[in-house]
């Protein structure tokens, strides 16, 4: 699955595509975590990405965080245990602790920091492919000690034709494309993924290290889900060679094609606190 990066390498994401300036650091950090993006297209940068030690990753809140919020991290699931073996089907990891550090990048591409993550928010590969990281640091003290603003997760569905960015930390390495389409089902060998986006073709031909890297609407500026996997070979619902299921079971195969899974889910499962709740009425992350 999953295009991280061991010892050496595996597989997963090429060209420019958009972003917005940060705000000068002495601009109170409160106000600029409410500032919203404008709509018009600009190129994407390196602002908020984050590099891992086999994936990358975004530094990124909820629309409704605040300054005084700890940070976030997002990532693959399979990028959390892939030295240890992956999570298994049906497996959710809620709120560990846990130690681990990411290299946050600048508009530029350039290490500003090095952040620690305190514990596992939320990590899984059953129906999706998603894992966030609970920083050390709040938001706005990473925005007042490296000039770096979150991103924010959009809160709504994604839809088909949109122009999206997606930006790799670990290979510094920028791809744009479209929203192809949504696949009902993705099957990777015992893993089963559920409304997957599919990327439009040439673009997002992806490569190991891209794991995690962040699905970005470049009109919003808003990550509208996780780059996770693709079938690089042309087998059959293998290990590296996710395979297509309809809702009447029809199963495609499309070797090159690639993949990634929508964020706006989690919102779903967020209690009073902004936590993840599994038991929230209407989580659509619970397992079963």
């Amino acid at each position: 699955m999953f295009k991280f990066i061991l010892s050496l390498s595996f597989t997963l994401f090429t060209s420019a595509a958009l972003a917005i300036p940060v705000a000068p650091i002495e601009m109170n950090a409160q106000k600029l975590m409410s500032i919203r993006p404008s709509g018009n297209l600009r190129a994407a940068n390196f602002r908020a990405i984050v590099a891992l030690s086999n994936c990358s990753g975004s530094l990124v809140r909820f629309a409704h965080s605040t300054a005084e919020d700890k940070a976030m991290v997002l990532t693959n699931g399979h990028c959390v245990g892939a030295h240890r073996g992956f999570l298994k089907p049906g497996q959710v990891v809620v709120n560990k602790p846990i130690s681990r550090s990411f290299g946050l990048l600048n508009n530029d591409g350039s290490k500003v920091a090095t952040l620690s993550a305190e514990k596992i928010i939320f990590a899984t590969m059953t129906k999706t492919d998603m894992a966030l990281y609970g920083l050390t640091k709040t938001y706005g003290e990473i925005l007042k000690t490296y000039g770096v603003q979150a991103l924010t997760l959009a809160p709504q569905r994604s839809v088909e034709k949109t122009n999206i960015a997606v930006v790799s930390g670990y290979w510094k390495k920028i791809y744009s494309c479209q929203v192809d389409k949504f696949i009902y089902a993705l099957k990777e060998a015992d893993w089963l993924m559920r409304d997957s986006v599919k990327y439009s073709q040439p673009g997002c031909e992806t490569i190991g290290g891209t794991s995690g890297s962040p699905i970005i609407n470049t009109a919003t500026y808003e990550v509208v889900g996780v780059n996770n996997t693709g079938n690089e070979n042309g087998g059959k619902c293998t290990m590296n060679n996710p395979c297509e299921i309809d809702e009447q079971g029809k199963v495609v195969v499309e070797k090159g094609a690639a993949y990634g899974q929508q964020t706006y889910v989690v919102y779903s499962c967020l209690n009073q606190n902004k936590e993840v709740d599994l038991n929230m009425p209407n989580c659509m992350l619970r397992p079963n």
